[in-house]
């Protein structure tokens, strides 16, 4: 909801699911483990609407637009003890997505098996492996396959929080990743203390953008495909943990270093660049101390690598015309993201009939200002109106933050 002086604007979206899933559970000896089942959801988009209001004049739509898909995937695996040191996980995923109206299951289900335009249908196989060096430590590897009919639409040159999820459709085609890890596990004096460290590489097609120029209230009330360009991507990167099991005090240290590149022909003048929430950086501390039989006592610690978002670098008129322009493509990163919390739980002695528990707690307790959105405003010389003709308007951005110190209490309880 954006308000500046006369001007108001509203711009929602939103998803609505209905799903049904079915698990099954088969082992026919110790060293053999099956599963299959399957899974259906029916999506209810409502991609990006707007109303807005200028003086006296209100605009809204009619009616809201939506859109409607259908989802299902048959899956089967197998969990398989080769040998005392090898085990080896191997599974199957049938996919299915139809966006087409309000169909009903039934007919969704016959238009899957029979085929149709508008009808998705993928397999996605994939295999991981654990192999034991020893006692105490180990190897594992995974290569999956995996198809993503719902798109994440972000734009980089607004900082607002305005992504939208729009569906796969005949003009936007599914995501497809292949992405393979490697990893080494030990554990340390009796499993006190587990470290890892692990790599991590992934390839991405059919990603989409936003096309140059385009914002989220262009294609709103009404279907957006026409504002998405496609392209590639790849992803990577090496995350490490050392974590503490037994003892009073318990917790772990998280660490990834990773890059998330793009590339689009379309965008950027087909230069690589930085996605939204890639994250060079990324740290979480977490520990836990238990005081005594009723109290305990927590605390975390989170770091993270701001967003890259597009902002504009120069202003100037040409006639009566106003021209801005940007950074390259993400090539502007917000300050980082941290904070801590902490928190004590207090656990009564056990009554007969229920049990319960309080917990007080202090969230991002140094009130940390991070980042949640820059706009930009203008300022003219103290006593003066100012104007674009005369040159003398100052831009400035400014940073909204939310969110600061926020304590809370809490009693839980079951029977």
């Amino acid at each position: 909801n954006i308000k500046q002086q006369d001007f108001e604007l509203k711009i929602f979206s939103g998803i609505n699911d209905w799903n049904t899933k079915l698990d099954f559970l088969y082992q026919p000896n110790q060293r053999n483990t099956i599963k299959f089942g399957a899974n259906y959801t029916y999506h209810e988009f409502t991609p990006g609407n707007a109303s807005g209001r200028s003086g006296e004049v209100i605009f809204e739509p009619d009616e809201i637009y939506k859109q409607y898909s259908n989802e299902g995937a048959l899956y089967f695996s197998n969990d398989i003890e080769v040998s005392d040191v090898l085990k080896i996980h191997a599974g199957l995923r049938y996919s299915s997505f139809q966006h087409s109206g309000k169909i009903t299951f039934l007919e969704y289900l016959n238009n899957d098996l029979t085929g149709s335009d508008d009808n998705y249908r993928h397999v996605e196989p994939r295999l991981s492996f654990r192999y034991k060096l020893t006692t105490t430590s180990s190897i594992k590897g995974a290569y999956t396959q995996n198809y993503q009919y719902i798109h994440l639409a972000s734009t980089s040159s607004v900082s607002l929080p305005t992504d939208l999820w729009v569906p796969s459709s005949p003009a936007i085609k599914p995501k497809f990743a292949d992405q393979y890890a490697l990893g080494y596990f030990k554990n340390l004096n009796d499993n006190m203390y587990e470290t890892s460290i692990e790599a991590y590489y992934k390839e991405m097609t059919n990603l989409i953008e936003y096309k140059e120029g385009v914002l989220p209230e262009d294609n709103t009330n009404s279907s957006s495909d026409d504002a998405f360009t496609f392209g590639d991507g790849d992803s990577y990167g090496i995350e490490l943990l050392f974590k503490k099991n037994k003892g009073r005090m318990t917790g772990w240290v998280g660490y990834t270093i990773s890059k998330t590149t793009r590339f689009f022909d379309d965008v950027n003048n087909g230069i690589a660049f930085p996605a939204k929430y890639d994250r060079r950086h990324d740290l979480s501390i977490t520990a836990s101390y238990k005081l005594n039989d009723s109290w305990d006592l927590s605390s975390v610690f989170v770091y993270a690598t701001g967003n890259a978002i597009t902002l504009p670098t120069e202003r100037y008129i040409i006639g009566d015309n106003i021209y801005t322009e940007y950074t390259s493509r993400n090539g502007f990163r917000m300050d980082p993201y941290h904070r801590m919390d902490i928190g004590a739980t207090y656990t009564p002695k056990k009554k007969r009939k229920y049990e319960s528990s309080w917990n007080f707690s202090i969230y991002n307790v140094y009130s940390r200002k991070n980042p949640y959105f820059i706009y930009f405003d203008i300022e003219a010389p103290e006593g003066e109106d100012g104007s674009i003709q005369e040159g003398n308007l100052t831009p400035k951005a400014y940073q909204v933050s939310i969110f600061p110190i926020l304590p809370s209490i809490t009693w839980n309880f079951n029977f």
